[in-house]
């Protein structure tokens, strides 16, 4: 996996920003070729010695890495966008055909694309029905990929009872620093934001501005040890980061925006009504952009309750 970031002023800073830029294009670029010139390019090393390095810092090849993206991503796609079709899914993360794709999904998760989806949507009826049938722990997945805190399946967690106040949002585009946690989700996470970010939030002067959380994985789906979080402030576009922080831009766009106000075992049940209940029924799907959760200025806290507020914002597309 990464290495732990580096401290303020070490050399190995702008190596990690450019590998940290190859991770954001090959995200964003899974439905095209990523070939090893471009993606040197992106991170300004030289084609010759880009693979070898790429391997050293992420412990897997490259190629390795991009099938392991097109897949993990094709996964999650399957389950939540059930309307679209397997070959489109295979497309949209740069398979040429559905024979190749299906090899490739059979190869690593041990079953077809379409049973993979069967398997998705029978544990969501169960879990809807939890006396019909019980949840089996081995294919819930060990934690939730949208949020760090409820620690569930966003697409197995039972729905919400009230109906969401979804609202459709054209954000702007957000400069952010962010510091990131490669490992295991789950109480790791809060530990995260109170022994690193905070600290080098006050070192900073950046603890009254609105935050952003981003799961990039899905435990259920990509090994625990892989799994990428980032927690975010908004800063300035001419904002240099340091104390190991790095920079980047949350895209512009059209966001489904939903608005929270609970406690942390309840953020996971709204993770899971937005995109398994509602979005489903849209007529949208969800595109490259990342997923998030954000905390804007003067969010409120209830210390008594543990009740937060924020936004939980995912990326959405015509379907």
């Amino acid at each position: 996996m990464p290495p732990s970031p580096p401290r303020a002023g070490h050399p190995r800073a702008e190596y990690d920003a450019r590998m940290h830029r190859v991770l954001a294009h090959v995200d964003a670029h899974l439905d095209g070729p990523l070939d090893l010139t471009t993606l040197a390019e992106v991170a300004n090393f030289s084609p010759f010695h880009f693979h070898r390095m790429f391997a050293a810092w992420m412990g897997e090849t490259l190629g390795d890495h991009l099938r392991r993206r097109r897949l993990e991503v094709a996964a999650m796609r399957l389950a939540a966008q059930p309307r679209v079709r397997v070959l489109e899914v295979a497309l949209s993360v740069g398979f040429g055909s559905g024979e190749a794709f299906a090899r490739a999904f059979q190869a690593r998760f041990g079953s077809s694309p379409t049973a993979w989806r069967r398997q998705q949507a029978a544990q969501r009826r169960a879990d809807r029905h939890p006396d019909q049938a019980h949840r089996k722990l081995d294919q819930a997945g060990s934690a939730d990929s949208y949020h760090h805190r409820g620690f569930t399946n966003p697409l197995t967690e039972p729905a919400l009872n009230p109906p969401l106040n979804v609202h459709l949002v054209n954000r702007p585009a957000t400069t952010v620093a962010y510091l990131r946690r490669v490992g295991p989700y789950g109480p790791a996470i809060p530990e995260f934001w109170q022994q690193t970010y905070v600290p080098w939030a006050v070192r900073h002067g950046l603890m009254e501005v609105a935050r952003y959380g981003i799961s990039h994985d899905d435990p259920g789906i990509t090994a625990p040890d892989q799994c990428r979080y980032d927690a975010c402030a908004e800063v300035p576009p001419d904002f240099v980061p340091s104390g190991g922080a790095l920079k980047a831009t949350l895209p512009a766009g059209r966001y489904a925006v939903l608005p929270f106000f609970g406690t942390s075992e309840e953020v996971g049940q709204a993770w899971a009504a937005l995109l398994r209940d509602w979005l489903p029924e849209s007529g949208l799907q969800l595109d490259a952009r990342p997923s998030f959760e954000h905390y804007p200025r003067g969010a409120r806290y209830d210390p008594t309750t543990g009740a937060f507020e924020c936004e939980i914002c995912v990326p959405v597309m015509p379907l």
